[in-house]
């Protein structure tokens, strides 16, 4: 792969460096992706930055993240690229759900889907930990030290694939995540979507790998990477379908290593995350750079 690979959409100057969105085709996928990057102005072939991926939530695109987060002013003082990829595949030909925001476009939840008519597009978990950063590294001036963080869905994503992938991630994040989807309904209707039904025994175990909660349990032991975790108390997606209860058990041994927060008053909204990325931004850089 070369930068030829990447087709510039649109490129902004934002804080001394470069706010930038791509397209490119997707074998993983079968699709065309778009993509955000965000280059410090320090990026060059002979410097690479390190990368914070990060992972939007339901009905969000690239765009959501880079737009209205403000990440950018302390990713260029810390000289950290941000890339920030679609939430699902896209195109005419990409099956969807019209009358559900949280199945379909949009709504991806980094699985790997094994249900027709899904299983062709629908590869966001492959996509995120293979195809993308392997596209990222070899076009753009990215070194291979990087952490993960996201938002709701993105939280989740963020989490799963930051613990079963510990080897290319430093640290992970997560903004108000869905720790528990397959004990809520709304990732127990993406699974079923996706993964087929829960009563399959096959069908169970294939879950229980994208459930960051289960994840954990199976990790007791086990050596993690450092994770920041932050969530607000208005939140109206808390208690029902974020499910963070057992996550916190499961956490309540690994104090040296997760960090869960309340923050009184914040609801699941970008304001929230604009509100805590710098602190964010901040304990990635902690692990990411020398």
């Amino acid at each position: 792969m070369n930068i030829m690979t990447l087709q510039v959409i649109s490129e902004n100057k934002s804080f001394s460096g470069m706010q930038t969105r791509y397209r490119h085709a997707s074998e993983v996928l079968a699709c065309d992706m778009t993509l955000a990057v965000f280059l410090p102005e320090k990026a060059d072939d002979s410097n690479p930055v390190p990368a914070l991926l990060w992972l939007s939530g339901l009905t969000c695109t690239d765009e959501n993240f880079t737009q209205k987060a403000g990440a950018q002013r302390v990713a260029s003082e810390l000289g950290i690229a941000l890339i920030v990829p679609d939430t699902s595949p896209r195109g005419e030909n990409v099956p969807d759900v019209a009358d559900n925001f949280a199945l379909g476009k949009g709504a991806g939840f980094y699985v790997n889907a094994t249900q027709s008519p899904w299983q062709q597009h629908y590869r966001m978990y492959d996509y995120i930990v293979d195809e993308l950063p392997k596209l990222v590294k070899a076009s753009l001036p990215v070194s291979d030290r990087w952490a993960i963080s996201g938002h709701s869905m993105g939280g989740m994503g963020a989490l799963q694939i930051g613990l079963r992938n510990q080897q290319l991630f430093q640290s992970i994040s997560a903004f108000s995540p869905i720790l528990n989807p397959t004990a809520t309904r709304l990732g127990q209707a993406a699974f079923d979507l996706y993964l087929g039904a829960s009563g399959d025994e096959q069908n169970n175990t294939s879950r229980e790998q994208y459930d960051p909660t289960l994840i954990l349990e199976s990790l007791s032991g086990e050596s993690i990477p450092p994770i920041l975790i932050d969530q607000g108390t208005n939140d109206e997606f808390w208690q029902d379908l974020l499910r963070s209860d057992r996550f916190n058990t499961a956490a309540s041994n690994r104090a040296e290593s997760i960090c869960y927060q309340l923050q009184e008053g914040y609801d699941h909204s970008y304001f929230f995350v604009a509100s805590f990325i710098e602190s964010h931004l901040r304990f990635h850089a902690q692990h990411l750079l020398p």
